[in-house]
């Protein structure tokens, strides 16, 4: 049997570690859960390790000072010794029998699987033994595929690739020397995965859903900052400028990185705009005439799309009427 090591960041997770602790413990396959609590304020180190389960496989750290998920998952891979690890974040849960599913594939670097997006009003009613068991044969990702499809949209509901939380073998990472960027605390799994796809990973995705991700509306992911999306777009730049992209990869890589540059320089504009008037942001615009037109269309789609925003919203929700959605449910996508 495979062995399995699952690493959970947590900050201020006391509410949901138990589940996430305890859907990784539940599954054979796992022989390691290595917790790092990433100095929260709350009671999530001592509830994760109250969810032990004597079985001796559940080790839990804790940071005293806030370092970001993604340090909290490279010193986490670094404590472990599994041949294949495993992400789960701590307000999200493996749906039974997702190893078994993911480990009878063979010939793979990373492989993922389906997500089921659940909001988390509706988690008390979700059953997780009726999640669909989608069938179709593995099928390749490669970085033009996967930079394309982390490009979002205002007007369609969140499915960027990079939410994937592949199973990776270890042996992979140390060839390559990979591990996450600790200077993102955003966009961390979309840089590592792009990063291991350059370097030649086979990267396998089964359509059969292993994975739940409870939507909160208080995401930590939600609430990246200004310097969190100017460090994102550095990094996108570090891999474009890489040199070992083939043309059509770099052909999707950059686009992204302009796309996630985009945002960035919006949310400048917007910061000095704030603090020191419009005058002051259109200067500092003018200065970097690169940025105008990216600053112009994301500023008439916040004045003028509130009306498409709010139907697409409805529609959205009137399609789904809060039931749960999955990241794709054919085969292929």
């Amino acid at each position: 049997m495979s062995s399995v090591c699952t690493i959970i960041a947590a900050r201020n997770a006391s509410s949901t570690i138990a589940a996430a602790i305890s859907s990784a413990l539940n599954d054979p396959h796992v022989s390691e859960v290595i917790v790092v609590d990433d100095a929260s304020t709350d009671a999530t180190a001592d509830t994760a390790r109250a969810s032990d389960d004597g079985s001796g496989r559940l080790k839990v750290i804790r940071f005293d000072i806030n370092k970001g998920p993604a340090a909290a998952r490279n010193y986490a891979i670094e404590c472990s010794s599994a041949p294949i690890i495993s992400v789960l974040d701590a307000d999200d849960f493996f749906i039974e029998g997702r190893f078994a599913q993911l480990l009878s594939v063979t010939n793979w670097d990373i492989i993922a699987d389906n997500i089921v997006f659940i909001r988390e009003q509706s988690l008390p009613d979700f059953d997780r033994r009726c999640v669909p068991r989608f069938g179709g044969a593995p099928w390749a990702l490669d970085l033009a595929t996967f930079a394309e499809r982390n490009i979002s949209s205002r007007h369609r509901q969140r499915g960027e690739l990079g939410f994937l939380k592949p199973l990776i073998r270890r042996e992979f990472l140390t060839r390559h020397n990979l591990r996450y960027n600790e200077n993102l605390r955003l966009g961390e799994d979309y840089d590592l995965y792009a990063w291991a796809l350059a370097f030649g990973a086979r990267f396998l995705v089964i359509s059969n859903c292993g994975y739940g991700a409870v939507v909160r509306s208080d995401s930590l992911s939600g609430r990246h900052s200004t310097g969190d999306l100017k460090n994102l777009a550095e990094a996108a730049q570090l891999l474009l400028k890489s040199g070992i992209l083939s043309r059509q990869a770099a052909r999707a890589v950059g686009a992204h990185a302009r796309h996630v540059r985009s945002k960035y320089d919006h949310r400048r504009f917007l910061d000095v705009k704030a603090r020191q008037g419009l005058a002051a942001a259109v200067v500092m615009s003018v200065r970097d005439p690169a940025t105008i037109l990216p600053i112009a269309h994301a500023i008439l789609l916040d004045k003028y799309g509130g009306l498409a925003r709010l139907w697409h919203s409805e529609r959205a929700l009137s399609g789904n009427d809060g039931k749960p959605r999955y990241l794709f449910d054919h085969p292929t996508i």
